[in-house]
């Protein structure tokens, strides 16, 4: 559901209720609107991420995706390619890191709908193994 607040700003609810401001000013406090799209994308991946690596009984504790995006350059401003990088802290094997990210790409909706027409790129981990005196000096 979407309401219209005033102005550019609007009210998106999703599936569970959830309310998110959406403003396509500047100005005005709220979500872009385009920028949605990306972080759908790395959102749905980064959920079987963490899932599986869970399962897997590996020692996450945390995980940031750097998120890019291209577009076109006249209107309607259509996506050309969505770059994604995800930073994974804790102690990770390679293997169920790999496996992770590959089952998130077969699983996610979100990138299934973008592909073909999105080249979809960089998608993968990168480990940042922490000791436990480095993460006690944090």
């Amino acid at each position: 559901r979407l309401v219209w607040r005033h102005g550019l700003l609007f009210e998106g609810e999703d599936s569970r209720r959830f309310r998110l401001a959406i403003s396509g000013d500047p100005e005005i406090e709220g979500a872009k609107p385009s920028d949605l799209l990306p972080l759908a994308l790395a959102s749905c991946l980064a959920y079987d991420v963490v899932i599986v690596l869970k399962k897997k009984r590996q020692e996450m504790r945390g995980l940031v995706a750097v998120v890019e995006s291209e577009q076109e350059d006249v209107a309607p401003l259509r996506f050309l390619r969505i770059t994604l990088r995800f930073e994974v802290t804790g102690a990770i094997e390679a293997a169920a890191a790999d496996r992770a990210l590959e089952l998130a790409e077969k699983n996610c909706p979100v990138l299934a709908s973008l592909s073909p027409s999105v080249d979809v790129v960089h998608l993968y981990l990168r480990r940042i193994e922490l000791t436990a005196d480095r993460a006690r000096s944090r």
